[in-house]
């Protein structure tokens, strides 16, 4: 499968590690020139594509004409629709999956701008953001339909390894992506600088094994009955 990732930054990064793995052949888009620098380091050079995120001729480079599938991952909306709409009006590729960053924007997200998928961490997190959640344990959402991959949940609880650090500091598994947080019973969109606090609720998709290596980071200290 040919899978173009517009926007290369830590969701398309993991995105393309995981597909990258699974033998698809991937092409991945980016403008920012720092984030860039760090692509380079985790992505075979020749999967990479500098330049403007929606200019035809970059898409073109990256091979969108043969594509299978894009997912438009940028932090930006208006782009995101951009390029699902020259997807299929232009270059009639048959999947086109978009983030939505901003909630407000989801009801755009729709067929009028040629979006198949849209991935809203929010509306994900408004229908679960009700139920109670454990301060120790990790609870499986769903089951992603193919693959071995699930939406997890974990409470950030005092003693985490995680508390005042960054995405970027903690080095998350390869096969592990933050979708969003909670805290304080509002939605984060988490980005590499996102600081983690006590009480933070991560929404993750990962493997099993990654399963175990979040509830490492993001869980504290087991205690006794007696607080020891």
């Amino acid at each position: 499968m040919y899978v173009v990732i517009v926007g290369g930054g830590r969701t398309g990064t993991q995105l393309a590690r995981m597909l990258i793995r699974q033998n698809h052949e991937v092409h991945i888009v980016e403008s920012r020139r720092d984030v860039l620098a760090r692509l380079h380091r985790d992505i075979p050079t020749e999967m990479i594509h500098e330049g403007n995120e929606i200019d035809p001729r970059v898409l073109e480079i990256a091979g969108i004409q043969r594509a299978d599938i894009i997912a438009a991952v940028t932090t930006n909306d208006e782009d995101n629709l951009v390029v699902c709409f020259i997807s299929r009006n232009r270059y009639n590729v048959p999947r086109t999956i978009a983030r939505v960053n901003n909630p407000r924007n989801a009801w755009l997200f729709n067929q009028a701008f040629h979006v198949d998928a849209a991935v809203n961490p929010s509306e994900i997190m408004s229908r679960l953001i009700e139920e109670e959640m454990s301060m120790k344990d990790m609870m499986v959402l769903a089951k992603l339909r193919r693959g071995n991959y699930s939406l997890v949940v974990e409470k950030i609880s005092p003693g985490s390894l995680a508390i005042g650090r960054s995405i970027l500091d903690l080095q998350l598994p390869d096969s592990s992506v933050i979708a969003a947080l909670v805290r304080e019973d509002k939605v984060v969109m988490p980005r590499g600088k996102t600081i983690f606090e006590v009480g933070d609720e991560i929404y993750a998709i990962t493997d099993a094994e990654g399963e175990e290596n979040l509830q490492n980071i993001f869980a504290g200290p087991l205690t006794t009955k007696n607080g020891r």
